[in-house]
């Protein structure tokens, strides 16, 4: 495999004191703050060296045998022995960190000879891209981004700076990604939208002619499809996060910020809000409206338009509350169809008894 232009040389492994990451996140040691962080790592995986945190009462033990050299939490805990880094968000405050851990970015490897690129397509600097890569005709693409191999990108595509897609991703004519949007292996962008019209006994395909809008910072999971619309656009708002195995039909807007977690579906036309979270395996049906802030439970069926704020779960989906009291009433079905049918047999026999007392 061979790479045209110079590859630079790997940086040294990150180090910094606890001091330095409690000013990264605006949190305060208590304990020794000149402790040398390396790495990241579970309580139960740590070594000197490492920092972790503490999110879960559940693995509050794993702090009597944790061999970090500094604990992020909420609060100090007592009989702990170790420095402690104490912050809010414990959790948000590792992502942090492990930004500033993980996230730098890979030296650029140049373009490989055994990729195929028009001529007509421009390419900024600081690229790589790896063999078995296909770019098609008048597609521009920005700075330090990373192309993977077997990554398909066709005819008139736009991509922005820092972008990173990974092997086997197609990304079909026409659509347009922002900066820092990050597709894993195998998403496909801008097939075309489930349309068709009936015609008695078969069915018409409707062209699709639209196209895939994703804007900034979106990251999109592994084996995941985003469909063209069928006219104007599918969009994708910024700081989207999508799991793996999700699919999102032609003409859909995904609001700014919002989650959809592993195996879940948006038909059609419909709409998100922005913050919206979609837990596993949840369906929206097409042409809704969902609101702002509103979360979805795992395996939630939507149906109708759900207003801002609101949290629903089950199929059809209802309001969170009113699903738990139904779901604890549903583990005693048995016993209530029990007594339903004891109380229908005492009502047969006392009509039995009232007919024979009419009768006498």
């Amino acid at each position: 495999m061979s790479f045209s232009g110079k590859v630079k040389k790997e940086t040294a492994k990150m180090e910094k004191t606890l001091a330095e990451l409690a000013e990264l996140v605006g949190g305060k040691v208590v304990g020794d703050e000149t402790v040398k962080i390396k790495r990241l790592a579970s309580l139960a995986e740590a070594q000197p060296g490492d920092i972790s945190f503490l999110t879960n009462p559940k693995y509050r033990s794993q702090l009597l045998t944790t061999r970090a050299s500094a604990i992020i939490a909420a609060e100090v805990i007592e009989g702990i022995n170790l420095p402690f880094l104490i912050v809010p968000n414990p959790y948000l405050a590792f992502a942090r960190i492990a930004q500033v851990f993980f996230s730098s970015p890979p030296s650029p490897k140049g373009i490989s000879k055994e990729a195929i690129i028009s001529p007509h397509s421009q390419i900024g600097n600081d690229a790589t891209i790896f063999p078995l890569v296909y770019i098609g005709e008048n597609v521009v693409i920005g700075e330090r981004v990373t192309l993977y191999p077997g990554v398909f990108i066709g005819d008139g595509v736009r991509i922005g700076n820092e972008v990173t897609i990974y092997p086997n991703v197609t990304i079909y004519p026409g659509t347009i990604i922002g900066n820092r949007v990050i597709l894993h292996a195998g998403v496909v962008i801008g097939g075309d939208g489930f349309g068709y019209a009936r015609d008695n006994q078969r069915y018409v395909k409707i062209p699709q002619s639209g196209i895939v809008q994703i804007d900034d910072d979106v990251e999109i999971g592994a084996n995941s499809t985003v469909d063209r619309a069928t006219l104007g656009k599918t969009w994708i708002k910024s700081g989207v996060k999508i799991d793996n195995l999700v699919m999102v039909a032609h003409n859909v807007v995904i609001g700014e910020n919002t989650v959809i977690v592993a195996q879940s579906g948006v038909a059609g036309s419909s709409e998100l809000g922005n913050n919206v979270i979609l837990a596993a395996q949840s369906g929206v049906a097409g042409h809704l409206k969902i609101g702002d802030n509103v979360v979805v439970g795992a395996r939630g069926g939507v149906s109708k338009d759900i207003p801002s704020q609101s949290q629903v779960s089950g199929a059809p989906a209802i309001p969170h509350r009113e699903w738990l009291k139904a779901v604890i009433l549903f583990q005693h079905f048995p016993e209530i169809y029990e007594e339903f049918r004891e109380l229908k047999k005492k009502v047969m026999e006392l009509e039995n008894k009232l007919k024979h007392l009419e009768g006498i």
